[in-house]
């Protein structure tokens, strides 16, 4: 059995680049972020004029090359952006997880003109996007899609129904998935460009979630929506291919934000442990919590190194299916446990609405669930390991 050495080789970035966007990053989640994340959590707002901000600071689009209006640097730099910015609050860098997909499949597969007409906006947040594949029988088994594109001259006509979808309530584009060749399975879907103010389309409702509450979530229907020739993204039947080829850098995306997650939950446990006195004494004097202190540390930082190190073996141009899914599945599970653990450091307070640590508890436990749940990450793993 083959195995990946941990030290991969990375791009030609130097250090001096990565302290740069990380501390960008920092400043902004610190700046612009963290101070509105309790109103934000309360009102479910789609903060619009922080993902402005977010597009000037260069945010958005980290691995989108400067040619087409991405920063143009590399997937470790990508994780260490989710990682500050979910320290910040985890709904805005779902966001920026959002565009860095949406932008990959754009300048990847995407037509001049499809890139034209959309990128540029995309990464310049004038347009919001949704990514739509998730429907009533096709969460976790995307081969179960049933949204149907038929010929209708050089055109398409639409039909179907995605739920749970980010952005639905507010996106102006949707890249759907959507079978073009049932006879084929998997192998005989497509992806779309949508306009969703074309004619045929409409909206569902906006869910009330537990956590990443100003990250709005909604179904999007399409009712015989007539599209060009054009709308195809990349090649005819390859969509479900292509989908697949940007979840390893979401696994990553959503490993790095959990782990902003956790270390946000570890900081305010510290500081809450140095100044709450019981029986006459901080409680951090406590070995009992010293040693819970000290687990969440290492968990972290453990995780933190998955995350890091599945980045770098995808920048080497390595394989890195299994190491992403690692990477996101035991990120998420440290985020779940160690929130938990923060909230537990702070008591009875822990559970009060107000407190961060209790909206950082109701954050975490998407993570284990979208991008694949960690039940299906556990699979992937597995099924990789025995190909070898």
């Amino acid at each position: 059995m083959t195995t990946t050495p941990f030290f991969i080789p990375t791009s030609k970035l130097s250090s001096d680049v990565y302290a740069q966007i990380q501390d960008t990053a920092r400043r902004f989640a610190a700046d612009r972020v963290r101070p509105h994340a309790a109103e934000l959590d309360e009102s479910e707002r789609f903060p619009a004029e922080i993902y402005a901000g977010m597009a000037e600071a260069g945010l958005f689009g980290i691995t989108v090359p400067e040619a087409l209006g991405g920063a143009g640097l590399d997937t470790l730099s990508y994780a260490l952006v989710m990682e500050e910015l979910s320290q910040g609050y985890a709904s805005v860098a779902d966001q920026c997880g959002l565009v860095e997909l949406i932008g990959t499949l754009l300048s990847v597969h995407g037509s001049d003109s499809q890139r034209t007409q959309w990128l540029r906006d995309v990464l310049s947040a004038r347009k919001r996007v949704a990514y739509c594949i998730t429907e009533a029988e096709a969460g976790s088994d995307v081969s179960g899609v049933k949204t149907t594109a038929v010929r209708d001259g050089s055109g398409w006509l639409l039909s179907g129904s995605k739920i749970w979808i980010h952005n639905a309530p507010v996106a102006d584009v949707a890249f759907v998935l959507a079978r073009t060749d049932p006879a084929l399975g998997h192998r005989g879907m497509s992806i779309f460009i949508v306009d969703l103010a074309a004619e045929g389309v409409s909206r569902g409702r906006k869910e009330s979630k537990m956590g990443q509450r100003a990250s709005p979530v909604g179904s999007l229907h399409f009712e015989s929506v007539r599209l060009g020739g054009d709308a195809i993204l990349g090649e005819m039947n390859r969509g479900f291919h292509i989908m697949m080829s940007v979840l390893d850098k979401g696994r990553i995306g959503i490993g790095a934000l959990a782990v902003g997650i956790a270390q946000a939950g570890l900081d305010a446990a510290v500081g809450y442990a140095k100044t709450r006195r019981q029986f006459g004494r901080p409680v951090a004097e406590n070995q009992g919590l010293q040693w819970l202190l000290a687990d969440m540390k290492k968990d972290i930082t453990a995780a933190r190194a998955l995350v890091q190190r599945a980045a770098m073996i995808m920048d080497a141009g390595l394989p890195a299916t299994s190491d992403c899914s690692i990477a996101k599945c035991f990120a998420s599970d440290v985020a779940v446990a160690h929130a938990a653990n923060a909230v537990q450091v702070f008591g009875g307070s822990g559970y009060i609405r107000g407190f961060e640590v209790e909206r950082l508890y109701r954050d975490a436990k998407i993570t284990q669930i979208y991008e694949g749940t960690n039940q299906i990450q556990r699979t992937i793993i597995a099924r990789e390991l025995l190909k070898d």
